[in-house]
């Protein structure tokens, strides 16, 4: 085939771009590459591109078909540099014309954010128990009995009490309002298994309090029905025999330590060292009662001007546990030498991890800085996120009609999602795809699905299919019959992974102190992707 590439890269990126593109092709000016290339030759060349992009990198590559007939054949960089078509502007403006960005559905980002962030200053309080610094030193071999989270659950339960969402914001957005006692105090830190008062704490949470305590308890695991069997309770995920209508009303109402950890009979001398701290608590660190103060101040001012159940908005506590998570597992990754390390006070002798040769890693207040910090900076992304993710543009597979007469339904159904492609945009779609087995099903959900998306934009799908051998059919099809790269295609296969296997790559991740640094992948899964990945913060 005969190309045509064009570059409207800027600064480093127009340099390097030239070193690559004058080894595949001959310049027709400054900026402009012409050649007769193979597939395979093109194919390298893309890598090289994808592999070389940054910010600044804009290359379209046009098929030159016939004498007065182009075809943009991809774009690698900034696509905003052109036009559907591949065609370059002939002025350009930095004034937002058309204003297309003054309205956006992310109302409750500040929420998600700011409750992301105070839950990173709380999440591993509890890793100040003896019992976890024993683990970590390496004095402690047994299975937990009381798992971080829940112990950090309940230190902050104490420091609520019995106080109003205002009331215990603004105690702790005033760092000289609240002493250490608040937390640990006997009659307010209640410890399961040693205070028969210890009852499930979410029912006496005020709502802001409760949605911060679930992102605490849950930044690992979620909470699961314990099941009993012969008076000892199974291991958590097992199917419940029966059914409880309050699992649907009010599930958080029920939820005890053995949602969190199963429970295993044990002597109060067997306990106690879980609910005992091994030093004081990172909360009297300045470092810490600055940020935390800083967040309050901001939530309780969020909460003058909305008074919102966030327990029960889904869709604020899905991305603000993700924030928590995604930012606890980067934080926990980080090596000593790392310059995205933040400094703490230096005065805690608690730490919260180690690394893999079991040396102490992380002090205990840098870690939640660190990790609260992470938190701001991914929430403070998730808007933008979406516009970093690679698509399918100008894809000429899943444009073209189909050849055989069999697969003349797809013509038609792919023409039905180009009428709703509007509507869609607008309200979504829920289309079903019924068809006997060979009829096409595969290529026809991707075609209509092409034809759903913006042809400015692209299309970007995601598969989840049930079986391993489906996801590597349905990936091989994808591949063969529309002729994606592993740049465009990526196929991701979990592992025959038992529960066993699992319980032993977390018990590896708790040795060191930290199931964050748990892959967030299973560990004998596989993934199959040679695309760039560092375009967006959240993507490197």
């Amino acid at each position: 085939m005969n190309v045509l590439l064009v570059s409207q890269c800027s600064k480093n990126a127009l340099t390097e771009t030239r070193r690559i593109l004058d080894q595949f092709a001959e310049r027709r000016g400054d900026r402009t590459w012409q050649t007769p290339i193979t597939q395979a030759g093109l194919d390298t060349l893309y890598r090289l591109l994808r592999k070389t992009a940054r910010k600044n990198t804009a290359v379209a590559c046009h098929w030159i078909r016939s004498k007065n007939h182009t075809e943009l054949l991809w774009i690698v960089g900034d696509a905003r540099q052109f036009n559907e078509r591949g065609a370059t502007p002939t002025n350009t403006t930095r004034r937002n014309v058309l204003r297309a960005g003054d309205e956006n559905d992310w109302h409750t980002l500040e929420a998600i954010r700011l409750l992301a962030q105070l839950a990173a200053l709380l999440h591993d309080l509890g890793k100040a128990s003896i019992a976890f610094q024993e683990r970590l030193s390496g004095q402690r071999q047994e299975r937990n009995r009381y798992r971080h989270e829940w112990v950090s659950l309940r230190l902050f339960q104490a420091f609520v009490g019995d106080s109003t969402d205002p009331d215990w914001l603004a105690r702790l957005g005033d760092p000289e309002a609240w002493r250490e006692s608040d937390w640990i105090a006997p009659e307010r830190y209640l410890r399961d298994g040693l205070d028969a008062q210890a009852d499930p704490p979410f029912p006496h949470l005020p709502s802001w309090a409760a949605a911060v305590g679930w992102l605490v308890l849950t930044h690992h695991r979620l909470p699961l029905i314990p099941v009993e069997d012969k008076g000892r309770q199974c291991w958590l995920g097992k199917r419940s025999g029966s059914f409880c209508q309050r699992w649907f009303d009010d599930p958080l109402a029920l939820v005890a330590h053995n949602w969190n950890e199963v429970h295993v009979p044990a002597s109060d001398h067997e306990i106690r060292p879980y609910w005992q701290l091994a030093g004081p608590l990172p909360i009297l660190e300045p470092t810490w009662r600055a940020k935390a103060a800083r967040v309050a101040r901001k939530l309780l001012a969020l909460h003058g001007r909305r008074d919102d159940d966030w327990c029960a908005n889904p869709y604020v506590m899905h991305l603000a546990r993700l924030s928590v998570m995604l930012a606890d597992h980067h934080y926990s990754s980080l090596q000593k030498s790392s310059p995205l390390r933040v400094k703490g006070d230096g005065k805690t002798a608690l730490y919260a991890n180690t690394d893999s040769e079991g040396r102490l890693k992380q002090p205990l207040d840098e870690h939640l800085l660190g990790v609260a910090h992470e938190a701001g900076l991914i929430a403070h992304a998730l808007p933008g996120f979406e516009r970093y993710l690679p698509r399918l543009v100008q894809h000429r597979r899943l444009r073209k009609r189909s050849g055989q007469p069999r697969f003349a339904w797809q013509d038609k159904a792919t023409d039905a999602a180009t009428a709703l492609r509007q509507r869609a945009a607008e309200q979504g779609a829920f289309i079903v795809n019924m068809a006997s087995t060979g009829c096409g099903k595969t290529i026809a959900n991707a075609r209509m699905l092409y034809a759903l998306a913006d042809p400015q934009v692209g299309m970007r799908a995601t598969y989840a299919l049930g079986l391993r051998t489906l996801t590597l059919q349905t990936g091989r099809s994808f591949r063969d019959d529309l002729h994606l790269s592993d740049i465009e295609l990526a196929i991701q296969v979990g592992g025959a992974a038992s529960r066993a296997l699992f319980e032993y790559y977390e018990q590896q991740a708790e040795a060191q102190g930290s199931a964050s640094a748990q892959a967030l992948t299973e560990e004998d899964g596989h993934v199959s992707y040679e695309g760039a990945t560092a375009d967006h913060p959240m993507l490197s």
